[in-house]
């Protein structure tokens, strides 16, 4: 996959929001008449198109109805040696931040605290956060296969 698209309400938010999560600014343009760029990190590439006269996005984590894309998953197995101490130092990261830029970041939405999950013959740990237009994101650590 070359990239993921994420329309955002406000570019500058969402570019600092996916900085604090690791990635960088790689290309900065406009699609038609509205600012973009590609963002790269965790091992992928996301693009972030931002959106004039916003409309709120429907929540996609809690609404079991919602049809559509649901969230992007990022695979910490190599970077990470738990889950939840990555995102207890991801909070402290968000909270500073948000301190220091509050009109640019606010603290860290958990919408699923570290919770084990087997799929298939894999045992993994896995949590949701929302991004700055409250969109829900994946983090996923493969802590275990099962002998079958």
């Amino acid at each position: 996959m070359h990239h993921a698209s994420i329309r955002t309400a406000n570019i500058h938010r969402a570019i600092a929001f996916y900085e604090q999560l690791g990635f960088t600014v790689c290309d900065r343009f406009t699609t038609g008449y509205t600012l973009a760029c590609w963002m790269e990190g965790l091992g992928g590439r996301i693009e972030l198109i931002q959106i004039p006269e916003p409309k709120p996005a429907p929540d996609a984590f809690a609404d079991e109805h919602y049809v559509g894309y649901y969230h992007l998953s990022f695979d910490l197995s190599a970077i990470a040696t738990d889950l939840p101490s990555w995102l207890t130092s991801l909070k402290e990261r968000f909270a500073l931040a948000a301190q220091n830029q509050p009109e640019q970041l606010q603290p860290l939405k958990v919408l699923l605290e570290p919770t084990q999950q087997q799929i298939g013959d894999r045992i993994y740990e896995v949590t949701f956060i929302a991004d700055a237009d409250g969109l829900p994101l994946e983090f996923i650590r493969m802590l275990t296969k099962l002998n079958s």
